[in-house]
């Protein structure tokens, strides 16, 4: 089946209710996190104790230029004010590597910088990823008296095993007791990250990874098949025969029992890989899926700001020289009308909302929204999906075909 290889996408039997699509448009106010004045900040701290082995994202196991970094952010920021045009900021996202590594001050100096740099909402959903070995309870309080005000925890699994086998820096006491204490510290807003469809996970131990985050009251869980990516170790190992390949077959079967699991508990599944108790969906990442506007800074981070795409360089040291220079090192897309509708298309098919035709035709003309309607007919016919209240909406057998089916209807 079409799809981005070790990763299946499903979704659960019942859909999920639709908001209103007038709440979708651009300017209405009755969904904060998809509001056209509404903005994001994403920060990229790229360090780590040590490498996953199924990690692809940019990051050093070197702390050596982690101060010299962390003042190169801060200038990129002032450089980048008018970034955003003004837009109230909503969301702030410490992402990695794993920011969890830098100190206090360093967080603080950080923060502070955005407060006095751009127009930041006191209700702002502030996040950042940690690993459960980091979360001390003194850690935990330190991030507190910094404003933080959600974490996005990094637990993969709570069995020895495969955290063995992905070479996690944490054990699975640390896995279950960072969670503990970092409710005892007062984050009320936690997610956490399960990997399933490893081949030291069984099904019993699948059950047992969800339902100890159910149990522990965790309000927004982001489950990810175990997925190859190219020139990481895991690919190697691969290729090289040390590890069996990857089991669809098996990851199929979690990410359907998963769905089960969760819909029975309560949350809901408002996109491919995210699940939420109500009120709790993750505000960042929704304004992404959202074409909201967003500025990232450091290596390898992206900004988009409605008509361009643009990305820093994923090198630290090239960052550090180049922005010592006042000159932010980095490529951009200028997007056009087709760009951006196609993009709507990729991102909107994975949530539960799906594809909003009103929108399309506000923001991309009624000829448009009318040839995409058109274009979903054979996938309407055959099951795969479903036209309702307006929108464009995989069912559980189209979000199997997710990637080929956006493919299919982009212009």
């Amino acid at each position: 089946m079409p799809q981005t290889p070790g990763r299946i996408y499903l979704t659960i039997s019942v859909p999920l209710p639709l908001l209103s699509w007038e709440s979708w448009l651009p300017g209405n106010n009755s969904n904060s996190s998809n509001n056209k004045d509404m903005a994001g900040i994403y920060l990229h701290i790229p360090f780590c104790k040590q490498a996953c082995y199924y990690c692809n994202f940019h990051f050093s196991t070197s702390l050596a230029q982690q101060p010299a970094l962390i003042k190169q952010m801060l200038r990129e920021a002032a450089l980048q004010k008018d970034y955003l045009a003004g837009q109230t900021v909503t969301s702030i996202y410490f992402g990695g590597g794993t920011p969890s590594l830098l100190k206090k001050e360093d967080l603080q100096q950080l923060l502070d910088t955005l407060y006095n740099t751009f127009e930041i909402s006191p209700e702002a959903e502030i996040t950042l990823e940690a690993n459960p070995d980091d979360l001390t309870p003194p850690k935990l309080g330190e991030l507190r008296s910094t404003g933080i005000n959600r974490l996005s925890i990094g637990v993969q699994s709570f069995h020895e095993e495969d955290l063995r086998w992905m070479n996690r820096a944490h054990d699975s006491q640390q896995a279950l007791q960072c969670i503990r204490d970092a409710q005892t510290a007062g984050f009320n807003n936690l997610t956490i990250d399960l990997i399933y469809g490893g081949p030291t996970l069984t099904d019993e131990g699948w059950a047992t990874n969800v339902q100890q985050a159910i149990d522990l009251g965790v309000q927004h869980l982001s489950c990810y098949a175990l997925t190859v990516e190219p020139g990481t170790a895991l690919d190697q190992f691969i290729r090289k025969k040390k590890v069996a390949a990857v089991d669809t077959d098996k990851a199929a079967r979690h990410f359907e029992l998963l769905m089960q699991w969760m819909a029975k508990a309560g949350y809901e599944h408002y996109e491919i890989s995210n699940f939420a108790l109500p009120g709790w969906h993750s505000r960042h990442n929704s304004s992404y899926w959202q074409s909201q506007p967003y500025l990232g800074l450091g290596p390898s981070a992206h900004s988009f700001n409605g008509h361009s795409r643009q990305w820093n360089i994923a090198n630290n040291a090239l960052y550090i020289k180049s922005m010592e220079q006042d000159i932010i090192p980095f490529e951009i897309e200028e997007l056009t009308p087709s760009m951006m509708l196609n993009e709507y298309i990729m991102t909107t098919l994975r949530t539960s909302q799906g594809c909003l035709l009103p929108v399309v035709a506000e923001r991309f003309g009624v000829e448009k929204r009318d040839t995409l309607l058109n274009m979903a007919r054979p996938f309407i016919d055959k099951g795969w999906m479903i036209f309702r209240e307006e929108a464009l909406v995989l069912t559980p057998e189209g979000r199997l075909f997710a990637d080929g089916i956006a493919s299919d209807l982009f212009f």
